[in-house]
């Protein structure tokens, strides 16, 4: 039960944590759809690259990878994972590393993710302002994700731990009653033969003075 309970309390905190991190990225967010939508006055001394996806796309695939939809997170997986094998630039690799960043899908890897956007962070001026923003949010994202896990597996094997002295403590208890047990089965059986032997004598001198 009580291993039940942390991992259940672990679960909400990650849980948690996610969506505070999601919440605080769609803040960000709001400032690089209105750079690259041409809302901001500031849009046209941005950074512009060729062929780069605006942010909108990004987050659209993150949208579905966040369904229950395990075809479609499948395909966004594999459609993802291709597109950085086969055409690999900073922009295919930002979006397979999204999307294994993404927890909730059979693909999400947090330690590959975090491989990757740290090795995108050191080539930002091949990447647009709002790319760069996207990185370094998942990066941070995944850097705690990991962290929790970290704490999760310590807190699981310091319940396994606990869980594995408190059965060798009652197993030991266990052994001591049963021994015990035997000891006074003995003692009974000790007693019970001497009463035989001293009734034994006690009859035989009663037919001596018979």
């Amino acid at each position: 039960m009580l291993e039940e309970s942390q991992k259940t309390a672990m679960q909400r905190l990650v849980a948690a944590t996610v969506i505070a991190m999601m919440l605080s990225g769609c803040s960000q967010t709001k400032g690089w759809l209105n750079s690259v939508r041409g809302d901001d006055v500031a849009a046209a001394d941005e950074q512009v690259i060729p062929g780069a996806p605006v942010a909108d796309q990004y987050l659209a695939e993150l949208s579905g990878l966040s369904s229950n939809d395990p075809a479609l997170q499948a395909e966004i997986f594999a459609d993802s994972q291709a597109a950085a094998q086969l055409t690999p630039n900073p922009s295919t690799t930002l979006r397979y590393a999204l999307v294994l960043a993404t927890p909730g899908h059979p693909g999400s890897d947090p330690q590959q993710a975090q491989s990757l956007l740290r090795e995108l962070m050191t080539q930002t001026a091949l990447m647009t302002p709002a790319e760069v923003a996207l990185a370094t949010i998942y990066l941070n994202s995944t850097e705690q994700l990991i962290l929790l896990g970290s704490e999760a597996r310590r807190l699981r094997a310091s319940t396994d731990r606990a869980q594995r002295t408190e059965d060798a403590a009652i197993n030991q208890r266990l052994a001591t009653v049963e021994a015990e047990n035997r000891r006074l089965r003995r003692d009974l059986e000790e007693a019970e033969d001497k009463l035989e032997a001293i009734t034994s004598i006690e009859r035989d001198i009663r037919l001596q003075d018979q």
